[in-house]
């Protein structure tokens, strides 16, 4: 967790955002990131996402099962999404959202908006060509030499 706030602490520094996170495998740091957002002008380049994409090359796989992420704050839902889907076993966090919130990133409005249905969020989310589609989908299906993630 030391090591995330350094990379947090250092972050801030270097003009990033104030995240850092570290994955880590049987005791050993894997990867470590801060957030690099405006940095990079990728929204998606959150300390979280980063450290596991590192994690994941450096692994040479995209399953981190049996991982922990150790990260400066309660990851926000594209990186807590990022987390599941990585298959990482634990999360330890310091800040948490509503510090964030302090701090005027507003993680808290997304939690919130996901519990609405979508035709009461903010942002318009619209069902579109469904019967085109799903085509995609019934070929994956069918697929037989398909990965599985």
């Amino acid at each position: 967790m030391r090591e995330a706030i350094r990379l947090a602490d250092e972050s801030v520094e270097r003009g990033g955002g104030p995240f850092g996170a570290v994955v880590v495998k049987d005791g050993q740091i894997i990867a470590g990131s801060a957030n690099s957002v405006t940095i990079n002008n990728d929204p998606t380049a959150h300390a979280e996402v980063n450290a596991i994409r590192q994690a994941c090359s450096k692994l040479g796989t995209f399953d981190l099962s049996g991982c922990t992420v150790y990260t400066s704050c309660e990851p926000c839902p594209m990186c807590l999404g990022a987390i599941y889907w990585a298959r990482i076993s634990r999360i330890y966090f310091g800040n948490n959202r509503k510090d964030a919130r302090e701090i005027d990133f507003a993680d808290d409005f997304i939690y919130e908006e996901l519990e609405k249905p979508l035709e009461a969020r903010q942002l318009p989310i619209i069902p579109l060509l469904h019967d085109e589609a799903i085509h995609t989908f019934r070929l994956w299906k069918l697929k037989e030499d398909r990965v599985e993630y």
